[in-house]
């Protein structure tokens, strides 16, 4: 048996020991849009691991199966913990699914909607209600300043 060949194996069986992802042991709600992507997930995860285990010789491709494996832990676990929150229809507080409008000092607005861990991406305008900003503006209203990131925002617009 070959050096290279004992690596390779070695290569492959720690790369199929993948660790689980990451629980939040934070509640884990959740609006209908995020609890849709969790079933989404849910189910892909479940075909990959269907493929994996047909795909005949689990034990040449352990990488594939590992991964199918871990994300269908993920997110059984995730949907089995949801907690489908429906947003308020004429919200005066900032919480959970409310889109919140900001001022800033330097005069910018920005848009934010406060959703789940799961379901958050700044990019895209969504932030997880357990980040520092919506920690911030949980339970104010229109008109109030709260500290973000050491400057003052103002709430404009709750909706």
């Amino acid at each position: 048996m070959s050096v290279a060949f004992t690596r390779e194996n070695d290569l492959e069986a720690t790369a199929a020991d993948l660790p689980d992802r990451p629980i939040s042991p934070h509640p884990n709600l959740v609006t209908a849009r995020g609890l849709a992507a969790i079933d989404t997930a849910l189910a892909e995860a479940r075909a990959a691991y269907g493929a994996a285990q047909t795909e005949g010789d689990v034990q040449a491709d352990r990488t594939a199966m590992a991964r199918a494996t871990r994300d269908l832990r993920y997110y059984s676990a995730r949907r089995a913990t949801a907690q489908l929150v429906e947003p308020p229809e004429a919200p005066e507080t900032v919480q959970f699914g409310v889109t919140v409008t900001l001022l800033r000092e330097d005069d910018r607005r920005q848009t934010f909607r406060i959703v789940g861990e799961d379901e958050a991406d700044p990019a895209q305008g969504s932030v997880s209600y357990v980040s520092p900003l919506a920690a911030a503006l949980m339970g104010k209203g229109v008109g109030d300043v709260a500290l973000v990131a050491g400057r003052e925002v103002e709430i404009e617009k709750i909706a």
